[in-house]
C-alpha cells in the first residue's frame, strides 16, 4: 500500500501569510491589521500552526514576539511557496479600500499634518471608510519601519536613510516665502532685502543638519546675510500664531507658509534671499512596492499633495 499524505496535514495559504506577516511586524496585533482579521483569529490560526509543528514558532517577550530558529526556517520556506503561488496564478493578494480596515502608518514631518493629511483624509471617509491613519515621526528610525513594515510611506523633503532599497517618487518642488503678520509695524506688501536683516525672526529646527533650516542657513551664508533669530521651534504649527501675535517675520517653504497665512491671516512676501528649491517625495521600500494597499496609499498621496 502505497503512503497517502492526508492534505489536512498541510498550511492553507492563510496560514502561510500568517507567518510571514507575523516574522516581519513581530506582533499579532498588527499582523491581524496587516492581513485584515480580527486579533483572536490571527490568535486561533496561529494556535492551529503551532500545534501542526510542534514548536512555539514565535516566543513573546516584552517588546514584541521572537521568531524560533524553527520559524527562521519555516518562514523562508512559506515565502518561496507564496511568491511561486502568485507567479503561477499571477494573483496579486487584493486590496478592497470599500471594505479594508488596515491602518496605514505614514512618516512625516507636522506640516503634512495640515497640508496633506486633512485632504488625504477628506478623500479616504468617502471611498475607504473603515481604513485608519496614523503619522509617525521623521527620524533616523523611518527607513527600519519601512523595511520592516510597520510603517507603510514616508513623506517630505528631508528623510535620512532612504538610499538602497527604497523607491522614491518627486512629489512637489518647494520654493521659499515669508510671512509676516496683516498690521506689522514696518513691512506692507514688499519685504526688501534689508527689511530681513533688521527683522527678527522665527526659525524651524525640525529635520536637523538635513531640513529646511539648515538650507535656509547655508544660503544666507553664501549670500552674507545674517538673520537675526529670536525664536526656533521643533516643528511648523506653532508659528502661524507666533507671526500673527508678534512683529517677528519667518521664511517657509511655500506649501506650509501658504497654509498657515490663511489659517491665521498673515501677510506673503516674496523672499528676498535666493534660496534653493527642494522636493518633497514619498519613500517606501521595495518589499512593498507590489502590496496593494501600498500602492493604492501612495496614488492618493501622490494626488493630495499638490
Amino acid at each position: 500500500m502505497h503512503d497517502h499524505h492526508d492534505t489536512s496535514d498541510y498550511f492553507d495559504v492563510r496560514q502561510l501569510q500568517l507567518l510571514d506577516v507575523l516574522y516581519t511586524t513581530r506582533s499579532v496585533t498588527r499582523a491581524a491589521e496587516r492581513l485584515g482579521q480580527t486579533q483572536p483569529t490571527v490568535s486561533t490560526w496561529l494556535k492551529q500552526i503551532r500545534d501542526k509543528v510542534g514548536d512555539p514558532l514565535f516566543v513573546r517577550t516584552a517588546k514584541e514576539m521572537v521568531p524560533t530558529p524553527r520559524a527562521d526556517v519555516l518562514v523562508e520556506k512559506a515565502r518561496e511557496i507564496l511568491e511561486a503561488m502568485r507567479q503561477i496564478s499571477g494573483a496579486v493578494p487584493r486590496f478592497d479600500p470599500a471594505t479594508s480596515n488596515r491602518v496605514f502608518r505614514i512618516c512625516a514631518p507636522d506640516s503634512a499634518h495640515i497640508t496633506m493629511i486633512p485632504r488625504l483624509l477628506q478623500c479616504i471617509r468617502g471611498i475607504a471608510p473603515n481604513v485608519q491613519v496614523e503619522t509617525l515621526p521623521v527620524n533616523d528610525n523611518s527607513a527600519r519601519l519601512l523595511e520592516s513594515g510597520e510603517a507603510d510611506l514616508a513623506y517630505g523633503g528631508f528623510i535620512p536613510g532612504m538610499d538602497t532599497g527604497f523607491y522614491q517618487q518627486a512629489l512637489i518642488k518647494q520654493d521659499f516665502i515669508c510671512l509676516a503678520s496683516m498690521d506689522h509695524p514696518r513691512i506692507q506688501g514688499r519685504m526688501a532685502l534689508e527689511d530681513y536683516g533688521r527683522e527678527a525672526h522665527v526659525a524651524v529646527s525640525y529635520g536637523g543638519i538635513h531640513g529646511v533650516n539648515a538650507l535656509i542657513k547655508s544660503a544666507l551664508h553664501a549670500s552674507h546675510i545674517e538673520r537675526r533669530v529670536l525664536l526656533t521651534l521643533t516643528g511648523f504649527l506653532g508659528i502661524g500664531k507666533v507671526i500673527a501675535t508678534t512683529d517677528l517675520i519667518t521664511t517657509l517653504p511655500r506649501n506650509i507658509g501658504e497654509t498657515l497665512a490663511s489659517q491665521y491671516g498673515l501677510q506673503i512676501l516674496e523672499c528676498p534671499v535666493g534660496i534653493p528649491t527642494y522636493m518633497i517625495k514619498q519613500y517606501w521600500h521595495a518589499r512593498y512596492h507590489r502590496d496593494p494597499g501600498n500602492q493604492w496609499l501612495r496614488k492618493l498621496c501622490a494626488q493630495y499633495a499638490e
